[in-house]
């Protein structure tokens, strides 16, 4: 049974579209915002005290996330492709800008693991990231999961097919990747070990289209933001033929978009069962696509709203 997600306040950023939120070492959190600044946002219990230092510029769309354990910031740009951020002096290298000769765009989330390989998500192969609805209407299932083996190399896919592929986590033990289908509304597990190593299976239903994922290192359950609850009529769309739904997109990418008031975000173990569970509607802040626990509180980033959402932890009150 879902419980009441109970917002404090907003966080100005003077930037739109923070889309993905991790926590960061020492306090605060990371973000990045649609003018291509990386941020670290510290003092999130006070709004008027809270503050944002620019950590460097990509030059395109940061998108997701990720902690190196150098110190180092992977981030997933929609136009430039796989990066690694340097926070202390804000240089920017490219670590993989196509696969297989076709340019990397939309790159959506990444996670790294203890033997230096990436492990990362391509939402879609034929709408960018402005489009992304014309991706969810048409159901083209050309997301994609790659790796990028230790030391660098070329990008191999590993899995094709998938709807909107987008956050990623992997599990307390190493053995598995969580990945989220937006266009699907679940969960996908990939097995990195064991006599299933290679192969994929569904790993969780969700009440709506699953977003980024993150989780904490000391092996906390895996957040996952909702950007949007589930739709019924998408449902049914999703079964039409495909004519249908390629005008569907023509239709979706150039009617006026406006984000619904319902906001959630469910935590789940590895087992796939849901520990939290915590919703709201007619939410002032809309379209959440990320979520971290952060100096005690949640924290919400979106691809539409200004700033940052700080709400009480699952266990308050």
């Amino acid at each position: 049974m879902p419980t009441r997600l109970v917002p404090l306040h907003c966080v100005g950023l003077g930037g739109r579209g923070p889309e993905d939120v991790v926590a960061a070492p020492g306090g605060g959190v990371l973000t990045g915002t649609a003018d291509g600044r990386i941020l670290h946002v510290r003092g999130l219990a006070d709004p008027d005290t809270a503050r944002a230092e620019t950590l460097a510029d990509t030059g395109g769309r940061p998108l997701g996330l990720e902690l190196l354990p150098d110190g180092g910031l992977l981030v997933c740009d929609a136009e430039r492709g796989l990066l690694r951020v340097e926070p202390s002096g804000g240089a920017v290298r490219v670590l993989a800008g196509s696969v297989a000769g076709e340019p990397l765009r939309f790159c959506s989330n990444a996670v790294a693991l203890d033997d230096g390989s990436v492990y990362f998500t391509v939402s879609s192969r034929r709408y960018p990231l402005a489009q992304w609805i014309g991706d969810i209407a048409e159901h083209t299932g050309t997301g994609r999961l790659l790796r990028l083996p230790p030391g660098g190399g070329a990008p191999e896919v590993l899995l094709d097919g998938l709807q909107f592929a987008n956050g990623i986590a992997p599990s307390a033990d190493g053995t598995f990747l969580v990945i989220a289908e937006t266009g699907a509304c679940r969960l996908t597990r990939y097995h990195l070990t064991g006599p299933r190593a290679g192969r994929s299976e569904p790993f969780a239903e969700l009440p709506g289209m699953p977003d980024n994922l993150w989780r904490d290192r000391a092996g906390g359950p895996i957040w996952v933001a909702l950007a949007a609850p589930r739709i019924p009529a998408l449902d049914l769309l999703h079964r039409a033929p495909p004519a249908l739904r390629r005008a569907a997109a023509r239709v979706a990418v150039r009617a006026p978009f406006r984000p619904g008031g319902t906001v959630g975000v469910v935590a789940l173990d590895d087992g796939g069962r849901t520990v939290h569970h915590l919703t709201r509607r007619r939410s002032r802040y809309r379209m959440v696509t990320s979520v971290c626990a952060a100096d005690g509180h949640l924290v919400l980033g979106s691809l539409w709203e200004p700033g940052l959402a700080v709400c009480a932890g699952p266990d308050a009150g």
